[in-house]
C-alpha cells in the first residue's frame, strides 16, 4: 500500500517509526522557525538602533507559525513510537495483512496511541503499549469515524498483551480479505490520526 508522504520526514505517516521521526523533525523545523524571527528582529534593532521598525513587524508576524509548530512539537514529545522488538515481530506475522504503525487518534477528551494496527476485510486488530487506554472509549472513536466514511459492521478489538495480538494477526492472515475495503479503511485512519 502506497502512503502520502507527511512534510519531509524520514518516515511516511502510518509506518514504523513515524513518531519519532516526526518528533525530531517538529524541533528542528521549531527552531528553525523561532531563529529566523529572532535574527530578523536582531537585525533590525541593529541596522536602526530601536525596535521600532518594519523588520520588529516582520518577527513578531513569524512568530505565529514558530508558535503554531511549537504546539506541534509538544504534541509530538508525548507521544512514542511502538517499540522495535514489538515492531519487527509484528512485522513477521503480519505478512499479507495490511497494516498501520505508530498511530495516535485525538478527541477533545483523550488520545489513543496504537503502536500496530492491522485489517483484514473489516475486521481490525489494534495493539497499544498505554497501560490507561480506555479500549472501549478507543474502539467507540474508531467506529465513528469510520461510520462517517460508510463502514458498516466493522469489528475493532484493542490487545494491549503482545502473545494474544500476534496470536490475532495469525489468525487474521488465514482469512480472505478485500484489499480495496482495506486500504479504504486505512486511508480513514491516516485521515484523522495526527
Amino acid at each position: 500500500m502506497k502512503l502520502v508522504r507527511m512534510f519531509s520526514t524520514t518516515q511516511y505517516k502510518g509506518t514504523r517509526g513515524y513518531l519519532d521521526s516526526q518528533k525530531k523533525y517538529e524541533v528542528l523545523r521549531t527552531a528553525i522557525y523561532f531563529g529566523v524571527s529572532l535574527s530578523l528582529y536582531i537585525s533590525g534593532y541593529i541596522t536602526t538602533g530601536s525596535n521600532k521598525n518594519l523588520l520588529t513587524i516582520v518577527a513578531v508576524l513569524g512568530c505565529l507559525p514558530a508558535c503554531k509548530s511549537l504546539v506541534e512539537t509538544i504534541m509530538f514529545l508525548r507521544f512514542h513510537s511502538c517499540p522495535e522488538a514489538d515492531a519487527q515481530s509484528f512485522a513477521m506475522m503480519s505478512d499479507g495483512l495490511t497494516t498501520l504503525c505508530d498511530m495516535v487518534f485525538t478527541t477533545y477528551d483523550k488520545n489513543y496511541v496504537l503502536g500496530h494496527l492491522a485489517v483484514r476485510g473489516t475486521t481490525i486488530a489494534c495493539y497499544t503499549v498505554m497501560d490507561k487506554l480506555d479500549e472501549n472509549a478507543c474502539v467507540k472513536h474508531l467506529s465513528d469515524s469510520l461510520k462517517l466514511d460508510s463502514f458498516k459492521d466493522v469489528t475493532i478489538k484493542v490487545f494491549r498483551d503482545r502473545r494474544k495480538y500476534e496470536e490475532r494477526l495469525i489468525q487474521l492472515a488465514r482469512l480472505d480479505g478485500d484489499t480495496d475495503i482495506e486500504t479504504a479503511i486505512c486511508n480513514t485512519f491516516l485521515s484523522i490520526s495526527l
